[in-house]
């Protein structure tokens, strides 16, 4: 038995603080601006896609991830609900991903994969982002902002390195946005049911793994790796970083 056995996100329907009634706002509005190709940049398993693929029976779709793990359950998804013609799953790096611009490119929390920059990255993934949209198309970007300043404990809390300087707050966001070339259609935030949900859900799996297996050899390892995620998010990042979806058009 190894690390690998506790179940890996499967209480997860979407690798973020995404909510159903949200996303299914996000599916309507984004479908209605008749999208024919999709590209889903850092994918995971790509459930917001394969829902707007439901919604725009004519669409195709490209999801690029570097999980092998991930692009396989987005496979499988897939395949179950008929959409496996209409969706490539691909593993690689979406920087150096060839192609065409898409009607709708969808960045969640992904935008660090668009450069090599350090952070804050933001801006230079904008620009990537405005490269890969078909004219009249949309791009929906998932991207983090500081609801505050954090303090230093809390930023002694979160991951190691943490800093101000890796995010900006909503209103730069949005100011970056038009400086690469978009025009903000809709600005929504993460709301903290959606946030709750999100981290209880990412731990559920091993939370329970751990409860049926507390004296496995590895066990205290596990126990380890939990203690330090649940401490980052309730005495660091909890109501201080924010997650912000931001639907953008591309100016002429």
């Amino acid at each position: 038995m190894t690390l690998t056995d506790p179940p890996r996100l499967s209480r997860l329907t979407f690798h973020g603080p995404l909510s159903d009634a949200r996303a299914a706002g996000l599916v309507d509005r984004l479908a209605g601006s008749d999208p024919a190709t999709i590209l889903d940049i850092g994918c995971g398993w790509g459930e917001l896609t394969l829902r707007l693929l439901e919604a725009r029976p004519a669409a195709t779709a490209v999801g690029v991830d570097i999980n092998a793990e991930d692009l396989a359950r987005g496979r499988r998804n897939a395949e179950a609900r008929g959409l496996a013609d209409r969706v490539d799953f691909v593993e690689g790096d979406a920087a150096e991903l060839p192609g065409a611009a898409a009607d709708l490119v969808l960045c969640l929390g992904a935008a660090h994969a668009l450069t090599d920059q350090a952070p804050p990255h933001t801006a230079d993934a904008l620009r990537v982002l405005r490269g890969r949209v078909a004219p009249g198309g949309r791009v929906l970007l998932g991207e983090g902002f500081w609801e505050r300043p954090p303090t230093a404990d809390e930023l002694a809390a979160m991951w190691p390195g943490a800093s101000t300087g890796e995010h900006h707050d909503l209103a730069t966001l949005a100011e970056l946005a038009e400086e690469a070339g978009f025009r903000v259609e809709w600005i929504e935030t993460a709301n903290r049911d959606e946030w709750e949900e999100f981290e209880s859900r990412y731990q559920a799996d091993v939370e329970l793994w751990l409860a049926a297996h507390h004296d496995h050899p590895e066990a205290a390892e596990v126990r380890e790796r939990v203690r330090r995620h649940r401490s980052g998010w309730l005495r660091g990042y909890r109501g201080v970083l924010g997650l912000a979806y931001l639907t953008l058009v591309p100016v002429d």
